[in-house]
């Protein structure tokens, strides 16, 4: 079995981005997505946890939902804001401190979808703050094991 190639997107400054296609249909990854619950099940980073998330089973802009994670060997609780979502398209989250998370779905052929998620810092309450301390290639290696994982979990 061929691993799936995830390549980088330029989608501006600020803004780390990387592309996988997936064999599963749009609305089998946006069940995933749209899911608070089932983060830990799509996180590549290693810093999300599954016991402790509060929010809606199935998101819907304006929601907010705390997901439990864990960085350097602390716990601590994250509040994000969703600030888009389509159905089967697009979701889209702002953590407190500005930035955004987004997943945009592009279903190419009837069980295969292109897949982009992108980590936007422009952003952010300091966006200088993000790539002095290299989170903004942090948030790509984790992006690219994220979308690893998820291509993996549907071949």
């Amino acid at each position: 079995m061929t691993q799936a190639s995830v390549i980088p997107v330029d989608q501006g400054p600020k803004i780390t981005a990387r592309q996988v296609n997936v064999n599963a249909s749009a609305a089998d990854i946006f069940a995933l997505v749209a899911d608070p619950h089932r983060h830990h099940e799509l996180d590549g980073s290693g810093t999300v946890r599954d016991s402790t998330v509060k929010g809606p089973d199935r998101l819907k802009k304006g929601d907010k939902f705390s997901v439990g994670m864990k960085q350097f060997g602390v716990p601590y609780k994250i509040t994000s804001t969703v600030t888009d979502l389509a159905d089967n398209k697009v979701v889209e989250w702002q953590h407190p401190m500005g930035h955004k998370w987004r997943w945009e779905l592009v279903e190419t052929a009837p069980g295969n979808t292109q897949v982009t998620e992108s980590f936007n810092y422009g952003t952010a309450k300091v966006p200088a703050m993000i790539t002095a301390f290299g989170y903004d290639k942090k948030n790509g290696e984790g992006i690219t094991k994220t979308l690893e994982q998820l291509a993996k979990r549907f071949a």
